[in-house]
């Protein structure tokens, strides 16, 4: 699995990398990104986005979707700065 040092395009599929487990956690009342070093706590933002790197949406399908649930307020910049980060520190990948 070899992680990509391009900018995303908007027909690439993320999807989360397999060594991290990504899931709600009820008594923390948040998602989780969870790797055999740690934990990581996402905030509301960043677990809304990464719900939707299920593999099969793009990268354009996800921002439409967080566009229809948060309002179109100039978020889609927010959206692909966030997944070049997340890209950045191996949270997710593009399919091929």
């Amino acid at each position: 699995m070899t992680l990509s040092n391009t900018p995303f395009n908007p027909s690439d599929r993320p999807v989360i990398n397999p060594v991290f487990l990504f899931r709600w956690e009820e008594q923390e009342q948040a998602y989780l990104l969870l790797y055999p070093e740690g934990i990581i706590k996402l905030n509301d933002s960043a677990g809304n986005i990464l719900k939707l790197c299920d593999g099969e949406l793009t990268l354009q399908s996800i921002t439409e979707k967080l566009k229809i649930l948060f309002g179109d307020d100039g978020i889609e910049d927010d959206i692909y700065n966030f997944m070049e980060v997340a890209r950045g520190k191996g949270w997710i990948k593009a399919k091929n």
